[in-house]
């Protein structure tokens, strides 16, 4: 069986609450809360395991709320390596006012990671076992933009596939010295990525091309929303139209699709197929409020709907 490793240098405890209405001064009420274990690499793995998938957690975590944390992902049956920090692990807040359907996210930095802490993590990454390495998340106060780079580098000395996705100097960092073999940029990250602006699809497909060609990804995966999603390989450009949904929410959707284009490629689909099945994840995932993420019976559901004949192959860009 195809194993992942999957990492996360800033998770999170993602809170979830329903109220009737956000107002100021007064308490607000709450009809539900619900606890996650959250952040990219814990996202995925959570998908990745619900898929049937073999996965392991690499992860920061740190004082009473990294305690937590761990407990969670216990609950969720992950099986975890744990990096010990100082700081405290963040607490990220969701809460969906029922009156309105809107939805609000509270997303603080994370704690200041330690030189030596940083150090470790890239220690331990050396020595998993895997065949395919997903970092997924932003990257949290004091390590350094390169940090993905030097990951991907290592994994690639040893025949292991790194996947990135990352915003900001993560992203621009982690493609910065090549060995990346899928990179899964939403179409803003892209934007900030190349410091241009994208209003048609042939920019788009233009700049995800720049990363092929450059050599800095084997793979760009775009995710575009309710546009759907494009992706760039050395043959060129295929893009996918969104699956007609009424969204409940939108968080964990990029982690959903992620993971589930990693299940498909680790169980040998073509990437076209890969990044379809992904769609379909990515699409299940929003159908509920909350940080639930997708499940596997509406991502069979979605991508048996789909046909492989609107998967539109564009112009060269």
């Amino acid at each position: 069986m195809t194993r992942i490793a999957t990492l996360t240098l800033n998770p999170t405890i993602d809170v979830t609450y329903e109220v009737d209405r956000i107002f100021p001064t007064h308490k607000i009420r709450s009809r539900f809360e619900h606890h996650d274990p959250g952040g990219g690499g814990i996202n995925v793995a959570r998908v990745f395991a619900r898929l049937g998938g073999n996965v392991r957690c690499y992860y920061l975590s740190g004082g009473a709320t990294g305690q937590a944390l761990d407990g969670l992902l216990d609950l969720h049956q992950l099986v975890r390596n744990r990096i010990a920090i100082e700081g405290h692990t963040r607490v990220s807040t969701t809460v969906l006012e029922l009156e309105s359907g809107k939805e609000y996210r509270l997303v603080p930095p994370g704690p200041t990671v330690a030189p030596a802490e940083w150090q470790e993590c890239l220690d331990r990454l050396a020595e998993a076992q895997c065949d395919y390495l997903v970092a997924s998340g932003s990257l949290p106060p004091g390590v350094p933009d390169d940090f993905y780079a030097r990951i991907a580098q290592s994994a690639a000395a040893r025949g292991i596939r790194m996947v990135l996705d990352s915003s900001g100097a993560g992203l621009k960092g982690g493609l910065a010295g090549g060995n990346v073999f899928l990179v899964k940029p939403s179409i803003g990250e892209l934007a900030r990525l190349v410091e241009r602006d994208l209003p048609e699809e042939a920019d788009v497909a233009a700049a995800a091309m720049e990363i092929v060609r450059n050599g800095q990804a084997r793979y760009v995966a775009v995710t575009m929303g309710h546009q759907g999603g494009l992706l760039a390989q050395a043959s060129g450009t295929v893009r996918v139209p969104a699956i007609p949904i009424e969204a409940k929410s939108t968080v964990g959707a990029g982690d959903s699709f992620l993971s589930a284009m990693v299940f498909a490629l680790a169980g040998g689909r073509d990437p076209v197929d890969a990044f379809r099945y992904g769609s379909a994840a990515g699409a299940a995932a929003v159908l509920r409020p909350g940080t639930n993420l997708c499940q596997p019976a509406d991502i069979e559901r979605f991508f048996a709907s789909m046909d492989s004949a609107n998967a539109a192959n564009l112009p060269d860009a």
